[in-house]
Parts: C-alpha cells; sequence; structure tokens
C-alpha cells in the first residue's frame, strides 16, 4: 500500500506525514493533525482502495497517539481526544473523483475511536509516547472493496499504524473428515456452516458430516462423522489403514493423503507475510519506514 497515494481533505491538507517515535524509540513515519486551536475541524485522510477478496466482515487494527487537551496551555473547548472511523463500498476504484466528490461520499461510520492513555508535554518531551492499540470490524460488505476514511474533528493525534484483515477458519481434518478453509460470517456471531469430505478409506455415518465455523475463525459444533470401512482400521487419528497388507489402489490413496496432510502451512499473502491460523491479512500499512528520508 503506497502511502503517498493517500488523499488528505479538505485542501490544503491538515493531516501531515512526519517522522516519530514509536513506544520504543524507533523512528517511524506517521500522519499526525493538531489543530486544537481552531474551531470546526473537518480533516479527513482516506486510503487507497483496498480489495476485500471474498471477506464478508472487515477488521481493522489502529495504532496510535493522543495528545490530553488539558495538558495544552489555553486550548479551547473544542479540543478533543477522539477521532471517526468511516468506509465506503464500491465496487471499483474511484481514482478520478475529486475533492467535492470525497467530502460529500456516502460513507458508513464504523466508530468514535477513544484513546485509552493520552499524553502529556511532560511525556512527549521525553519521547515516551503512549501508543493507542483499537479493533473495529464492519461488514457486511458484498461489494469488490471499500476505502478507509479517518475523520479528525479538533484532536491532536498521531496515526502510527493501520492493519486491516479478515478472519477465516482453517482447513482441518476431524472425525475422519477433511473440512475446507471456510470464511467467517458477515456478523461476529455467525455461523457458517462447511460440509466434511470423508478422508480416503473411510464413509459417513448415520448423517452428514459438518462443522461451524463461528465468527473468531475457530471451529465448533462437529455433526455427524466418518469412520473407517470395511477392511480398514485407524491410525493416528485421522487415517484408514488396511488391515492386511497387500498391493492396490487403496494404499496408494491413503500415502498420498498422509503426505498431503503432513505438509500443512500458511498461506503467502501479497505483501509477503506468511500468516498461520485464522487471520488473513489484507494489507497493512505499517509507517515504520526507517530508510525514508525525514520529513
Amino acid at each position: 500500500m503506497d502511502r503517498s497515494r493517500w488523499q488528505q481533505l479538505p485542501r490544503p491538507p491538515q493531516w501531515e506525514e512526519v517522522s516519530g517515535y514509536d513506544e520504543n524509540l524507533n523512528t517511524i513515519r506517521t500522519y499526525q493533525v493538531c489543530n486544537v486551536f481552531e474551531s470546526n475541524q473537518n480533516n479527513w485522510l482516506l486510503t487507497t482502495f483496498i480489495a476485500r477478496r471474498g471477506a464478508q466482515r472487515i477488521y481493522v487494527e489502529m495504532r496510535f497517539t493522543v495528545r490530553d487537551c488539558s495538558s495544552i496551555p489555553r486550548v479551547p473547548g473544542s479540543c478533543k481526544e477522539t477521532f471517526n472511523l468511516y468506509y465506503y463500498e464500491t465496487d471499483s476504484v474511484i481514482a478520478t473523483k475529486g475533492t467535492a466528490f470525497w467530502m460529500e461520499a456516502p460513507y458508513l461510520k464504523v466508530d468514535t475511536i477513544a484513546a485509552d492513555e493520552s499524553f502529556s508535554q511532560v511525556d512527549f518531551g521525553g519521547r515516551l509516547m503512549k501508543v493507542n492499540t483499537e479493533v473495529r470490524s464492519f461488514g457486511p460488505l458484498s461489494k469488490n472493496g471499500f476505502y478507509l476514511a479517518f475523520q479528525d474533528y479538533g484532536a491532536c493525534m498521531s496515526l502510527l499504524s493501520v492493519r486491516v484483515f479478515y478472519k477465516k477458519c482453517p482447513s482441518v481434518v476431524q472425525n475422519f473428515a477433511i473440512f475446507p478453509e471456510t470464511m467467517t460470517g458477515a456478523e461476529s456471531t455467525s455461523l457458517v456452516i462447511a460440509r466434511g469430505m470423508c478422508i480416503p478409506n473411510s464413509e459417513e455415518v448415520d448423517v452428514p458430516i459438518k462443522l461451524y465455523c463461528n465468527g473468531d475463525g475457530d471451529w465448533m459444533v462437529p455433526i455427524g462423522s466418518c469412520t473407517c470401512k470395511a477392511g480398514f482400521e485407524p491410525d493416528n487419528g485421522n487415517v484408514c489403514r488396511e488391515n492386511i497388507i497387500k498391493g492396490g489402489s487403496a494404499g496408494r490413496d491413503e500415502a498420498v493423503w498422509a503426505d498431503r496432510r503432513e505438509k500443512g502451512g500458511g498461506d503467502v499473502i501479497s505483501d509477503g507475510i506468511m500468516v498461520l491460523g485464522s487471520v488473513m491479512s489484507l494489507w497493512q500499512q505499517q509507517k515504520e519506514f526507517r530508510d525514508s528520508p525525514e520529513a
């Protein structure tokens, strides 16, 4: 994600990309805004287009710092310690729209984001920043992608990093059945049904086998099971081997399955991050570019 393509509204921009420090005193690039002495602030920072990749619910992790209004001398009552997160869903990249379009775009508000900890002038001078991490989610989504928008309306703050991701249940072998990787549903409370497929040399017992994928990317509520066919017996929990060793296709099928099961691994996404488990990143805008020139 090219940070130079993020839009800042209105013009001239009030959000600035500057060099700063994280909580470990590492030099980082951040977006910051601090117009606390001017009332009626309405400053927007917009990302580029983010493809949703089939996800119905999106999660946004934000790392940021906020200045304590009470620590600013003679600050007016319009000073804020919060900002707003919005999104705009669309089927295509909107590259030709000007300021007027974005200022009136039909954004949907996700939440007002408040800091658990704010910093004072003393903390800032000592470079001991109090970094907040907040995660919000929104959905259901149905279009090809979306834009995120951060609205400042009178805070003194820095946005250190933004991570956008979705959740999924990883492929799993349970009760002698293979369950495919499954996206979580549109709501955090959704349960998505996944049908299982019996492993080689096994068959379903009584009812169709299935699992439910919950909103956290965990499997739950198993229904039904598979069992080894006649002439085969379970081995290592989820492999059916022949009772009597003899050549044939069954032995080859089992060997192929065992090899596939042992390789495993994670998913490589476009930005080169190896993702294991149930969370898949769409992109991560980490403003920690240590080789970037100073602002």
